[in-house]
């Protein structure tokens, strides 16, 4: 087990980095040094935002809420005629959906080959910001982030079932549970803070736990990576599309609630993480068809894992995957997106390091997971 001494100073270093490639404007550079992942993601920057509250930078994270809530409100109204247009029964393009990453600065990513349509970061954020508020003693929200939290709030109430990318920019044709998640975590932490609107997203979060105990649990009694939509005469039916897990999937327990641990097909769920996903060395990869880098071991997910561990009440579990994580920093204590050391077969990693270089290092969400994970320990 790594000594704590090294871990405060891995905290102190992490904390100092996530702050080194803040924008002025309040966004987190996904990771400095890496081209494809120069720049901010709702997603990412809402648990690296968490990690700054929890590590007591609240002013680190308020300008990137602040960011995020510009930007959302530049888009209210491109939101209400997507709203409308849904309404009227058009079809929308996946490309006029709002974005999944924006620019340093703010403005659109308009030339991107990325999938745009991502429904988890906007769901993040109003977790995130929801968090923050809370954190920082608000009972309700302020009027600076109103109108952009209502636009959020109607955006995910309109296009929640609506097919998009997973968290990993990948399967755009399916529905994805932690995508979901996402999303019930978004709206049930902004009904706790706005009574007025907590009615209809109460409601609609019911629905959608409802909607993943019907649809996305495997025969086998664990949630799935992913479903797919079917429209046989006309009607909605789901089938499985990816019956394997995600390790994404442990957000339906920590940090959006859905599910408690204990809940017999959460508590399945983690098992078959554990067994289907986690390394012997101790790492977690995000799922068995991974070919990204050749599917290698993510400390974001480790520390996750670790997460939900304690949760259960296992803390040496936790702290073995805080250890692991913390191992995985370079000298200068700069943390990569993932590893291959436990790769069987370097073929696909090599591939993609001929491609764009080594993984990404370091990378905030990997900073920030640390930083969650020693926080709740420690």
């Amino acid at each position: 087990m790594i000594n704590r001494s090294k871990l405060d100073k891995l905290a102190e270093d992490s904390i100092r980095l996530i702050r080194w490639n803040q924008h002025e404007r309040g966004a987190y550079t996904a990771s400095p040094l890496f081209s494809h992942y120069g720049f901010g993601w709702l997603r990412d920057g809402s648990f690296v935002a968490y990690s700054m509250d929890l590590s007591g930078r609240h002013e680190s994270s308020r300008l990137f809420h602040e960011w995020v809530s510009r930007i959302i409100e530049r888009k209210a109204s491109r939101i209400d005629e997507l709203i409308a247009r849904k309404q009227r029964g058009e079809y929308i393009e996946r490309r006029e959906f709002l974005h999944t990453r924006y620019q340093l600065d703010g403005r659109d990513d308009a030339d991107s080959e990325w999938g745009h349509f991502q429904l988890d970061g906007y769901g993040t954020w109003l977790w995130g910001l929801c968090a923050h508020l809370k954190t920082t003693g608000h009972t309700e929200i302020p009027d600076i982030y109103r109108t952009a939290v209502a636009a959020t709030v109607r955006y995910l109430q309109a296009f929640w079932e609506y097919t998009n990318f997973d968290c990993w920019e990948e399967y755009s044709d399916w529905v994805h549970p932690a995508t979901l998640a996402c999303i019930y975590g978004g709206l049930s932490a902004a009904a706790e803070l706005d009574k007025e609107a907590a009615k209809e997203s109460l409601s609609l979060c019911s629905h959608i736990r409802e909607f993943l105990l019907r649809h996305a649990v495997h025969a086998d009694g664990y949630f799935v990576k992913s479903i797919r939509p079917q429209y046989p005469e006309g009607r909605v039916e789901y089938e499985i599309g990816y019956d394997g897990v995600d390790a994404s999937l442990l957000w339906l327990c920590e940090p959006f609630r859905v599910f408690e641990t204990d809940h017999p097909v959460m508590r399945r769920t983690i098992e078959k993480i554990r067994d289907d996903l986690r390394t012997a060395q101790g790492g977690v990869r995000r799922y068995s068809a991974d070919t990204y880098y050749g599917g290698g071991e993510w400390l974001l997910l480790t520390a996750w894992y670790g997460w939900a561990a304690l949760a259960r009440g296992s803390r040496e579990e936790a702290e073995d995957a805080l250890g692991w994580v913390a191992s995985k920093a370079d000298p200068l204590g700069r943390m990569p997106e993932q590893v291959p050391d436990a790769l069987s077969d370097r073929s696909g990693y090599e591939e993609w390091t001929s491609r764009w270089g080594p993984p990404a290092s370091p990378l905030l969400w990997s900073h920030a997971m640390f930083l969650v994970l020693y926080n709740k320990l420690y």
